[in-house]
């Protein structure tokens, strides 16, 4: 099982400086690595997609790939010998992070550009170079557990750092990678943890114990056995903070001392906004798990509902956040999460199966074969129940 404990760290002056001058100095890595990706796909691109009988090609430059820019950080300490400072693993993450990035959106564009059209719904977009604050992250992709005692945790190059435990990690876990991130109200340190002695499925797991829940933005989830739990609109409600903030900033001179203490007021409370939803998440997670075994959700395609007139309100739900923490939070409790194709799910009657069309605007569903009259998003979870206890079927019957 993995999984993932943060902690917000309390860094010296001194240390606070390290983890800023580090970040920034990835960031101007990265930068650079990526520049030359892009300087080799442009010089090696060709806009024609046919040539005559007889052409002379230019010669093809040596593609920067994950190795032989990892390479070059050996040469880069060299002529820069202040990347020393930063721990050599840690230096490492930045030509990795650049091939994820890179390669996840060459793979989107060319799919995109295919005869048939087909993007499969995984286009990415272009990757952007990093301005100032921009990049905080980075990652000790491996630690030992005794650096890690009591309220102190010992950072490579950085030194002994105090750490808030909140909770503590317990001893059948073992610590994968340290991450370091810096936030608008200070640094944290998130811990990925693994335990191989927990099961995949809990002994008492009861495949009938099912529920399904139909997401939405007048209630955050409707479940199969008519439970509601209202959208609580975190960013809607702090609007006008949010606003004010903003305008507080646009009078602060650019530059200025005041205009940087405005922009952080500002970040701390959309971090706010964003930690409140995080929580109502996790805890609307822990309480369908404790109730039920198996979830069923749809399988939304939220970047494409992202982009509609409904798209502050969509992102404002988390519907995407919420589904991870669900899944994450069943996984580790030897329990599931059951994804469904939503096609259809409120068009459907869960009584006879007959589709009755309707707009989005009524919310009733009342079908004219069966004559059932109930709430459309009720009889959306319950069409999801259904699909998700047949598919639940088929995986018990394969394994």
């Amino acid at each position: 099982m993995r999984t993932s404990y943060q902690y917000k760290i309390k860094p010296t002056k001194e240390q606070a400086q390290k983890i800023d001058k580090t970040l920034e100095m990835l960031r101007y890595q990265y930068n650079y690595l990526l520049a030359q990706r892009f300087d080799w796909y442009e010089q090696n691109r060709s806009s024609i997609d046919r040539c005559p009988l007889i052409c002379h090609l230019p010669e093809l430059k040596d593609q920067p790939n994950y190795y032989n820019q990892k390479a070059s950080l050996t040469q880069l300490k060299i002529d820069r010998p202040w990347y020393k400072e930063i721990h050599s693993q840690v230096l490492q993450e930045v030509p990795k992070k650049v091939e994820i990035t890179f390669n996840r959106w060459l793979k989107g564009f060319r799919r995109e550009r295919q005869p048939n059209g087909d993007a499969n719904g995984k286009k990415s977009g272009r990757p952007r170079f990093k301005g100032k604050g921009q990049y905080k992250t980075f990652t000790y992709p491996q630690f030992n557990r005794h650096h890690f005692v009591n309220d102190k945790i010992t950072l490579s190059k950085i030194g002994d750092v105090k750490v808030i435990v909140h909770r503590q990690i317990p001893d059948a876990f073992d610590i994968k990678t340290v991450s370091v991130t810096k936030k608008a109200d200070g640094y944290y340190v998130s811990l990925s943890l693994d335990d191989k002695t927990i099961p995949g499925i809990k002994p008492d797991f009861n495949p009938d114990n099912i529920v399904g829940i139909d997401v939405g933005l007048i209630d955050f989830i409707v479940t199969s056995d008519n439970k509601r739990i209202v959208a609580p609109k975190f960013l809607r409600k702090a609007e006008r903070k949010l606003k004010s903030a903003q305008r507080r900033i646009s009078r602060r001179k650019k530059g200025s001392s005041r205009r940087k203490k405005a922009i952080k007021k500002l970040a701390i409370q959309h971090q706010k906004i964003a930690d409140t939803r995080k929580d109502f998440h996790f805890k609307t997670a822990n309480a369908l798990l404790k109730k039920y075994d198996v979830v069923a959700v749809e399988k939304l395609n939220i970047k494409g509902l992202a982009k509609t007139k409904l798209s502050k309100s969509i992102n404002d739900a988390g519907w995407g956040q919420f589904v991870s923490i669900l899944s994450n939070k069943a996984e580790n409790a030897g329990l599931k999460v059951i994804s469904i194709n939503p096609n259809g799910t409120s068009l459907e009657c869960s009584s006879c199966g007959h589709k009755v069309k309707k707009p989005l605007s009524q919310r009733m569903h009342n079908c004219p074969v069966c004559h059932t009259s109930l709430c459309r998003d009720l009889n959306a979870a319950i069409n999801i129940k259904n699909r998700g206890a047949h598919g639940l079927k088929a995986q018990l019957m394969s394994s």
